[in-house]
């Protein structure tokens, strides 16, 4: 992972910090993530595809933004309790940060910087949707919606950049998590 992706301080979900260093040597599925999202279930599968990959070298990383229609509302208590008791994640997750915008949280900025568009999508129809409720990303590069996903390979760059639309049980997304872990 580079220097820059690997020393970006983050907080876990109980407020102890780190950085992505702690996870060095896996493939790494980061994804902005929300409770009350009609996205929420993808959830059950995040959780699937780590219990069936950690043990391989993949760690999936939720971080929970409160950016799209205030769809992430809790505090972080109430977001781990939530996630625990509807979906048994068992999967790291981080503080609430934000994603897009003026307070784009540095990881995010690197992320999107690093990896500007999408890779893996399912056409524009979710981003058309989207417009037709007046959601619009402020810029090409931004975060659509929550649960946008960056693998990020063994080798430290990201490899592929997820619609939110697309679950991670696509296969073209477990190709690309595998390509990932073999690096």
């Amino acid at each position: 992972m580079s220097t820059d992706l690997f020393s970006i301080p983050v907080k876990k979900i109980d407020g102890t910090d780190t950085n992505l260093g702690e996870f060095n040597g896996n493939a790494l599925l980061v994804v902005n993530v929300a409770s009350k999202c009609g996205l929420t279930p993808q959830y059950e599968s995040l959780e699937r595809l780590y219990e069936n990959y950690r043990d391989k070298g993949l760690q999936v990383l939720g971080f929970p933004a409160n950016n799209f229609l205030a769809q992430e509302p809790g505090t972080e208590e109430e977001i781990q309790a939530f996630c625990s008791t509807n979906y048994g994640v068992t999967f790291p997750l981080f503080s609430k940060i934000s994603v897009t915008g003026e307070d784009k949280h540095p990881l995010y900025e690197a992320l999107t910087k690093e990896r500007p568009g999408v890779d893996i999508d399912n056409g524009d129809s979710f981003q058309k949707d989207l417009e037709g409720y007046g959601q619009f990303k402020d810029e090409p590069r931004d975060i659509l919606w929550n649960f946008e996903k960056f693998l990020i390979g063994k080798d430290g760059k990201v490899a592929a950049r997820i619609a939110p639309d697309v679950t991670v049980e696509d296969p073209r997304v477990i190709e690309a998590i595998e390509s990932a872990m073999d690096v």
